[in-house]
């Protein structure tokens, strides 16, 4: 078993980064979507629930950015062989993945209008209380917390939650579909390391 990757397979960096991410966000989307739908909002439970969501999602962003610096230094293997239009579809939908990877922590946080402790433990001040805000929002900006608040809080809940799931679903139902009927190695190379034998 490889830790880096192989010209036909991902190590065990590579695979554990991508999983991490994407229980990370599975777990995010179950939080979020529970405490909306089955909880009272002010409730302690609700609270906590909303606590570990925050704290997974600055998890996720720090994981992201290990996956940038491992894709953009560590050789990528090759595409499993399939036409063009394959491989364009899928390189989209990573590039919109990584985008949107970046995009849902950040504009959590900048939309924030109170403290969060990340796992319970370190202080976050809300973006509103920080030097930058002052400097940049209110300074150069010449807006508010409430006006800077509006599109962070429309990209984070309504076009970011919606958009990742439909890039998940698409990019899962790929990796599944290419299982089951290509029957080539598209998944399974995401789940087994490459061998050490492998170049």
């Amino acid at each position: 078993m490889k830790f880096r990757n192989t010209q036909s397979g991902y190590g065990l960096i590579a695979i554990s980064l991508h999983w991490i991410v994407a229980a990370a966000f599975i777990a995010n989307y179950i939080l979020i979507f529970s405490r909306e739908w089955f909880l009272d909002n002010k409730s302690d439970l609700a609270r906590t629930f909303i606590s570990t969501h925050f704290a997974i999602g600055i998890t996720v962003l720090v994981f992201v950015g290990l996956r940038i610096f491992w894709r953009l230094f560590e050789k990528q293997p090759d595409d499993v062989p399939a036409p063009k239009y394959q491989h364009l579809a899928a390189h989209s939908v990573h590039f919109l993945l990584y985008a949107f990877m970046i995009i849902m922590p950040l504009t959590g946080y900048l939309g924030t209008g109170g403290p969060s402790k990340l796992f319970f433990l370190i202080e976050v001040p809300a973006f509103k209380n920080t030097a930058i805000f002052a400097t940049v929002v209110e300074g150069w900006m010449g807006m508010n917390f409430e006006t800077f608040e509006k599109p962070m809080d429309f990209i984070h809940k309504k076009i970011g939650t919606y958009a990742v799931l439909f890039l998940f679903v698409l990019h899962a139902g790929a990796a599944i579909y290419h299982h089951f009927v290509y029957k080539d190695r598209v998944l399974k190379r995401m789940i087994v390391p490459a061998k050490d034998h492998e170049s």
